[in-house]
């Protein structure tokens, strides 16, 4: 089937490059000769319409940008048949051959139903801080939300070591401690929890007293998601061992997800939207566009969202080194 007008959505958690990776879409479009529609507030825009034509204008000055121009939504009614039906006649209205979905495992997750129930080439790309995607290297806004997360730890240091005190400091990752652990090691922290390798309280304790003597501080990073609990809870059970220590608590929550795209993030966004666009022309469908090893790779989505990225043992083995 010959392409000649695709849409281009953001859906789900909102991550830094998100708006270079649109740019690149619009762009790659543009450059062969395809029309190219921004759908408005992901699946919710696609089930209500909210659909319009974009330029090299609509894109222009958005590549420092974070957050989404297209806006971002989590749609149940996209969940239910009668609503991606909606959705498609919307697309067929507009006369959109295909499609390019910015997001994580959710958004893929519908964009593969959608595929199939309607038969529309879909790929997507990999828009999520947490970097839990089989099939690249990185994800979209991984790189921008370690380098947020580790500058504020890095502050957070400072108060620390002035007032001998214990923080924990909580990031993103509820399945995923790609941000944690590499936080972990840039920051110096003495100990990271995360969901891939549970850390049970006794185990933390021992790691903080070894350090205890030596240290005027001490700092641990705790995946949102950790097994052995929420930071708070983590940090009341340590400050009944540890009450010589000042115990506080750092949530940095969604500070992770804004903030200008670092230079590896517009890069890989740029990257991957070219691809994506050439992929569709070339026939690729129901996968994902990533890179692995510094070459594109396109994963299937059901590969791509059952299979989660392994997190890296070596820097596990490297953060326990540093830990002493």
């Amino acid at each position: 089937m010959a392409i000649s007008k695709v849409g281009v959505f953001t859906s789900g958690g909102d991550s830094p490059g998100m708006n270079a990776a649109i740019r690149a879409v619009v762009r790659a479009c543009i450059y062969h000769k395809l029309d190219v529609y921004g759908i408005y507030h992901g699946y919710d825009g696609m089930i209500a319409g909210e659909i319009e034509l974009l330029t090299g204008r609509s894109v222009s000055n958005i590549i420092h940008r974070g957050g989404t121009i297209l806006k971002s939504a989590r749609s149940k009614e996209f969940m239910t048949e009668a609503g991606r039906k909606k959705a498609f006649n919307n697309l067929k209205k507009h006369q959109i051959d295909a499609v390019v979905a910015i997001g994580g495992d959710g958004t893929f997750t519908g964009a593969n139903i959608f595929a199939k129930e309607f038969n529309i080439p879909i790929i997507g790309l990999p828009g999520t801080i947490d970097n839990d995607l089989n099939g690249t290297d990185y994800t979209i806004g991984y790189d921008t939300a370690v380098n947020t997360a580790a500058l504020a730890i890095d502050k957070i240091r400072d108060t620390a070591s002035s007032h001998n005190r214990l923080f924990f400091i909580e990031v993103m990752g509820r399945h995923s401690g790609q941000i944690a652990i590499r936080c972990a090691i840039a920051a110096g922290a003495e100990a990271v929890m995360i969901p891939e390798v549970p850390m049970d309280i006794d185990e933390l304790v021992a790691v903080l007293e070894m350090g205890a003597n030596k240290k005027s501080s001490s700092l641990v990073v705790v995946a949102e998601g950790g097994k052995t609990g929420q930071s708070i809870d983590i940090a009341k059970e340590v400050h009944e061992r540890f009450a010589h220590y000042d115990t506080k608590v750092t949530i940095l929550g969604h500070t992770q997800r804004g903030g200008t795209p670092t230079v590896n993030d517009r890069v890989l966004s740029s990257r991957l939207g070219v691809a994506a666009v050439e992929g569709l022309l070339k026939g690729k469908q129901g996968c994902m566009v990533g890179i692995v090893n510094n070459k594109i790779k396109f994963t299937p989505f059901e590969k791509a969202i059952t299979k989660v990225n392994n997190l890296d043992k070596e820097l596990l083995r490297i953060a326990e080194i540093l830990s002493v």
